[in-house]
């Protein structure tokens, strides 16, 4: 069984930074797709970006063009996202995926979910 934890989620002001930690356990192949999710209050799940195993990237949400990274380290089968500049539509509980599956924005492509993170930029 396939488990996520997040971390380093919280409050930040806005222009700040953020950097979310997805960390699985058990059994992971190393064809899965690592995605970000988020979902703001009164909206639905987005996808924010994936990065595929063999490393290429996709991003699903515009906003955060030039501004969140994704990136992921095989040997802790940690998966991270990099937020810079946030901005208050940035608010959400943010999610990170993984499944048998390469990259998708569709979320249910995913199998495997971790139990969501709130990230609030605010002043």
């Amino acid at each position: 069984q396939v488990q996520l934890a997040e971390s380093g989620g919280g409050l930040v002001q806005p222009g700040g930074s953020l950097r979310l930690s997805c960390t699985a356990s058990g059994f992971i192949l190393d064809y899965y797709g690592y995605a970000w999710f988020r979902q703001a209050p009164g909206k639905e799940r987005e996808g924010v970006l994936c990065i595929r195993s063999n490393g290429a990237r996709e991003q699903y949400a515009d906003s955060v063009a030039g501004r969140f990274i994704i990136s992921r380290d095989k040997v802790t089968n940690t998966w991270y996202l990099q937020m810079n500049n946030l901005q208050p539509e940035d608010t959400a509980v943010y999610y990170c995926a993984t499944g048998n599956r390469e990259c998708s924005y569709n979320e249910h492509t995913y199998d495997y979910w971790g139990q969501g993170i709130q990230v609030t930029v605010s002043s």
